[in-house]
């Protein structure tokens, strides 16, 4: 068996991990579990879509470069190869032309496929009899896939990763002129609730939020930004320092049920942070076993009730910071998780 790790887009995988080793980004899984693989890795670079790519892609609404990709796994994998897929966006077209051929096993990362369009690709590709195993860092999507699936042994829920190496507790405690409560990303995220819980504190709000999509930022932050809060973008080395810097991390997020905002969760979680974070369906198994508050999204009240408990409490922010790393440390390593991928794909030769 032959593995292929597939990624949907061109990914400069050995310039990242070169950069990983001098301190300037995190680690990437997928370079550390083609290692543990010894995996082909496949990201579209060079290739350039045919007739063929632009037609399908046209008629399902998606990229002619993951068809392109796809049909370049299938003529190059053997019999019996094992394909994990980083997600559905690239699983889909690389489970319609691969799976099942020649005795292929296909594994998709599913992030976000319990709506429409993921439940019509589901049947429109036959994706039950094509992929062996569907992951998801999401249990709301894992139950939606035993549902659609009938067939709880191709789902398998593993929790997300973070480095644990590059985001890490600072070395001394920050003194701040004025606490400074830090939030990061975009994806679902409810920056008008933090607004109307901070606006009036005597703290410095600082997003790292970037994006040319208009319609994003409009939903994301408030019509008009209190002047304690500020956005930018933040490259890696600057937001790891934001991270030691902040006295409290905000996870701000619309009602949702898939994973949204993990990623920021667990970044502070290892960063030895204390975390306000929305209960989102999505987000509820990460909360067990932190100490992290937990409020109801759109919440402004409770969360600034929070945020208020916490800046008066520096002894109680210093305890949730110390179980902060070790539940990081312990279940949301990249370490972690590349060895719970290898196992299960490595399991494939099984089934």
């Amino acid at each position: 068996m032959t593995y292929h790790i597939v990624l949907s887009r061109p990914t400069d995988l050995p310039t990242i991990r070169r950069q990983a080793t001098q301190g300037l980004n995190p680690r990437h899984s997928m370079a550390a579990l083609a290692d543990s693989l010894g995996a082909t890795v496949h990201d579209g670079s060079g290739l350039e879509p045919s007739r063929f790519d632009r037609i399908i892609g046209a008629l399902t609404r998606t990229k002619p470069l993951w068809w392109a990709i796809a049909r370049k796994v299938r003529r190059e994998m053997g019999p019996n190869d094992a394909i994990f897929c980083t997600g559905e966006d690239i699983g889909i077209p690389v489970a319609a032309l691969c799976g099942g051929r020649r005795g292929a096993h296909v594994a998709i990362m599913a992030h976000y496929i319990d709506r429409p369009k993921g439940l019509l690709a589901i049947h429109a590709f036959r994706l039950r009899h094509k992929v062996a195993l569907f992951f998801t860092v999401a249990e709301q999507q894992a139950e939606f896939l035993r549902r659609v699936l009938k067939d709880k042994a191709k789902v398998q829920f593993v929790w997300d990763q973070t480095d644990t190496q590059f985001f890490s507790p600072p070395a001394t405690a920050a003194v701040n002129k004025r606490p400074v409560i830090m939030s990061v990303g975009l994806e679902q995220r409810d920056y008008g609730t933090l607004a109307s819980a901070t606006s009036d504190l005597d703290v410095d709000v600082r997003i790292s939020g970037h994006s040319l999509d208009t319609r994003v930022i409009t939903r994301a932050f408030p019509p008009t930004m209190p002047a304690n809060m500020t956005r930018r973008f933040y490259p890696w080395p600057e937001l790891q320092q934001l991270y030691q810097l902040a006295d409290i991390v905000v996870v701000s997020l619309f009602p949702n049920n898939y994973a949204a905002g993990v990623q920021a969760f667990m970044e502070a979680l290892a960063s030895g942070k204390p975390v306000v974070v929305s209960g989102t369906a999505g987000l509820t198994p990460y909360f067990s076993g932190t100490t992290a508050r937990v409020v109801p999204p759109g919440d402004a009240a409770s969360m600034r009730e929070s945020i208020v408990e916490l800046l008066a409490s520096p002894d109680i922010r210093a305890t949730m910071g110390q179980e902060a790393v070790e539940v990081a440390r312990h279940r949301f390593s990249l370490e972690r998780y590349t060895s719970d991928l290898s196992r299960a794909i490595e399991g494939l030769r099984e089934r």
